[in-house]
C-alpha cells in the first residue's frame, strides 16, 4: 500500500503546472553559471560537451524539444551507470526523492540514474506501485483538488493537450497500484532548475533527454519502488 508522509491523499494531484512548479520552489535554483568551454569537466567527470550531447535538442518529435541548458543543472544529477546494490529486479524503477534521483535496475550491480524532481513538502509519498500505461505527449487534466486549490488550472479541466507547454511534457508513465490510477506519474519536464528540488504534488520529473531514456527501456507493468524521502 502506497503510504504518504502527510495527510492520506495528499499528494494525489499530478504535476503542477510550469507556472506553478516555480512558485512552489523554496527559492529559485540558483544557476551554477556556465561550465566554461567544451573541453571543461565537471567534477563527476563528464565533460560539458558530453553533456551538451546527452542533453541535446530532439529535433524528430512531433513537438522538436529544444536542447537543455546545462549550466542550469547540477552535474551531479547528469545521467550516468552507476554501482547500485538491490534485490530488486532487472528493469525495475527504484524512487529517492530525498536525494533527487531516479534509478533503474540493470540486474548486474548497477543502475542507469537520472537527476528528479520530486513531491514538495507535505506532498510525497512512499510505497510500491507499477506501470499501467505509458503516453507520448499526454492530455493533462488537472484534478478537481488542484482546480480548487489553484483556480487558474480551471481552463484546462476538459484537458490540456500534449505540447511543449503540457505539464507532463514528451513522455509519462501513469503509476497504478491494484488496478487502479494513483494519479502520480513520472513525466518528462524541459524546466533545468527544476532537477533536484521538491516542486510537484507528488508526480516525478525527469528531464526531457532521461526521461525518453527511461521510457523506452520500459514496458508496461514495470515495478515501481519509491522510497521514503
Amino acid at each position: 500500500m502506497i503510504m504518504h508522509d502527510e495527510k492520506a491523499g495528499a499528494g494525489k494531484m499530478g504535476a503542477v503546472t510550469p507556472l506553478s512548479r516555480r512558485s512552489f520552489l523554496a527559492g529559485s535554483a540558483a544557476s551554477l553559471g556556465a561550465l566554461g568551454l567544451g573541453g571543461c569537466v565537471t567534477p563527476d567527470g563528464m565533460s560539458l560537451a558530453e553533456a551538451q550531447k546527452l542533453y541535446g535538442p530532439v529535433p524528430e518529435e512531433k513537438f522538436p524539444i529544444p536542447a537543455i541548458d546545462v549550466s542550469h543543472v547540477d552535474p551531479k544529477y547528469f545521467r550516468r551507470t552507476v554501482a547500485y546494490d538491490t534485490k530488486e529486479a532487472r528493469g525495475t524503477i527504484i524512487v529517492d526523492p530525498g536525494n533527487y534521483y531516479v534509478y533503474r535496475v540493470e540486474g548486474d550491480g548497477t543502475a542507469t540514474r537520472y537527476g528528479a524532481n520530486v513531491g514538495r513538502d507535505g506532498f510525497r509519498w512512499r510505497g510500491d506501485a507499477y506501470v499501467g500505461r505509458k503516453s507520448e505527449w499526454a492530455t493533462w487534466t488537472p484534478p478537481k483538488e488542484m482546480i480548487k486549490r489553484q483556480p487558474e488550472a480551471a481552463k484546462y479541466a476538459r484537458g490540456m493537450p500534449g505540447g511543449l507547454d503540457n505539464p507532463l511534457g514528451a513522455r509519462t508513465l501513469h503509476l497504478y497500484q491494484n488496478g487502479a490510477y494513483t494519479l502520480y506519474t513520472i513525466y518528462a519536464s524541459l524546466d533545468a532548475e527544476s532537477i533536484g528540488n521538491g516542486i510537484t504534488s507528488g508526480c516525478i520529473g525527469l528531464l526531457t533527454q532521461d526521461m525518453i531514456h527511461l521510457y523506452n527501456d520500459t514496458p508496461v507493468k514495470t515495478k515501481v519502488v519509491v522510497l521514503a524521502a
